[in-house]
């Protein structure tokens, strides 16, 4: 008895029968065929730590991440980022400027804004405004991307975030002339950029950070044999809290490194990394590291109260360091890495900016009170 088959189903016996090939060659005849097109733009964007407001250089900043995960299968090119006062944007980054912001965490490419499906990019933002009142409550985040082989391009505003403006005032760690914010922030500086993944989550607690160096007054750093720290002007200045406190952490013991930029004393480990270091706890979620001293010169110990001005250490040269210098920042957890980096305020007498190559600024003195010092003030 002979069974009547439909065309579809003879299609189908075809198609099992010969590996498909016919269907594949019928396709590839039509040619390939265009994604379908999402609902949204198939992004995923967060803000690890929203910022505070600060002043620096007489201006205020604000300054954080943008992580923006492609959820997508197809690659996507990110276009404009617009971080908005309500609908007002507050900068407007495209092609090469919006490029000069982003990292790619585990990759390397020469395309940072265009992001294959399941990657991430890191946006990092700087915004400066003229004055405190301009600085806004909360921020969004306009961002348009063109998806691979759609023409359209998506916009979605995301990533609403809560704005504050209360940076900690602190006296300076340090006393004396010719003091530079070497790496200090700056939105290309290495600390500013140095997200660390600890404990399953990534921080940047060298946010704000400083390498305090002082220069002497022919402009260089040291006298003499250059391998000798004690030739170095900063070496054994006394290192001073910058606020009431209490000691949280103390680590010493690690021998100094003689200078150079890959001489080490000890393998270079989380428990290592910032040497002979102090944290002290200000209260409110603030805490205030001092890394890189000298070891068997730390005058206090976990749980004593420290006053304001009082002298801690003798700045050294241990741990990831290359010459004599105090790195110096604040962050919101007990930990010298595993933790986010905060602004904050003081008060100092501003030369200029220095270019670590010539003879220190010799302008007259301007008194800067309630700022933060920016990248080689």
């Amino acid at each position: 008895m002979r069974r009547k088959i439909d065309r579809r189903s003879l299609l189908s016996l075809l198609a099992g029968s010969i590996g498909g090939s016919a269907l594949a060659l019928a396709q590839e005849r039509r040619g390939p065929t265009t994604p379908p097109r999402p609902l949204d733009a198939p992004i995923d964007v967060f803000v690890p730590m929203p910022p505070t407001a600060f002043k620096g250089d007489s201006k205020w900043h604000l300054v954080y991440e943008l992580h923006i995960t492609n959820l997508g299968r197809s690659a996507i090119t990110l276009t404009r980022l617009e971080p908005l006062a309500g609908d007002r944007p507050l900068a407007s980054y495209s092609g090469d400027d919006f490029a000069r912001l982003v990292t790619r965490p585990g990759t390397q490419t020469k395309e940072p804004l265009q992001i294959d499906g399941g990657l991430r990019a890191v946006a990092f933002v700087w915004i400066t405004a003229d004055s405190a009142d301009a600085v806004p409550a909360s921020l969004d985040h306009r961002i348009a991307l063109h998806i691979a082989e759609i023409s359209d391009e998506f916009t979605v505003t995301c990533a609403r975030i809560a704005v504050f403006n209360n940076p900690i005032a602190i006296s300076s760690p340090l006393k004396g002339e010719n003091w530079v914010a070497a790496n200090g922030p700056g939105n290309a500086s290495g600390h500013r950029r140095a997200m660390i993944p600890l404990a399953g989550s990534t921080h940047i607690s060298q946010r704000f950070a400083i390498d305090w160096v002082q220069l002497r007054d022919d402009g260089g750093t040291f006298t003499g044999d250059r391998l000798d720290n004690k030739n170095y002007r900063a070496y054994g200045s006394d290192v001073l809290a910058v606020a009431d406190a209490t000691v949280a952490t103390v680590k010493d013991g690690i021998p100094q490194n003689v200078p150079g930029l890959n001489s080490r004393a000890v393998p270079i480990t989380l428990e290592t990394i910032g040497g002979n270091h102090v944290i002290l706890d200000l209260g409110t979620g603030h805490f205030a590291f001092y890394a890189h001293l000298q070891p068997g010169q730390i005058r206090i110990k976990p749980g004593d109260r420290v006053k304001r001005g009082q002298v801690l250490a003798a700045l050294g040269n241990s741990g990831n360091s290359t010459e004599p210098h105090l790195h110096f920042h604040m962050a919101n957890l007990n930990s010298p890495l595993a933790s986010e980096g905060l602004p904050y305020a003081l008060d100092f007498d501003f030369l200029g900016k220095a270019s670590m190559l010539g003879k220190p600024p010799r302008a007259a003195a301007e008194r800067r009170s309630g700022e933060t010092p920016l990248q080689n003030s």
